[in-house]
């Protein structure tokens, strides 16, 4: 499975794309910890008091998880596409 970074989190990590190594019937939460401990400097970007910084959108194959199914306790597929966008401004 593949976490797709962008904006700063991209910048934090050194890449933009971060292979991560699961089997099916892993959560979203797994997914992220595996994310986390190979670069905590995302962590330190997107965590607050044990959760997702309210700002920071997640993204499982396109859709959030938090809305369409079980947040943290989502499974995913082993082909999944995960992302996590900062927040977008404009002008």
């Amino acid at each position: 499975m593949e976490w797709k970074l962008f904006a700063n989190l991209a910048e934090a990590a050194g890449q933009k794309e971060v292979e991560v190594d699961l089997e099916d019937g892993a959560t979203v939460e797994d997914a992220l910890a595996v994310l986390f401990e190979r670069h905590p400097e995302v962590k330190a970007e997107v965590h607050e008091n044990g959760e997702l910084a309210e700002h920071i959108r997640l993204l499982v194959d396109g859709e959030d998880p938090f809305e369409t199914a079980d947040g943290y306790e989502t499974t995913l597929e082993s082909d999944a596409e995960l992302a996590l966008f900062p927040p977008v401004s404009g002008g």
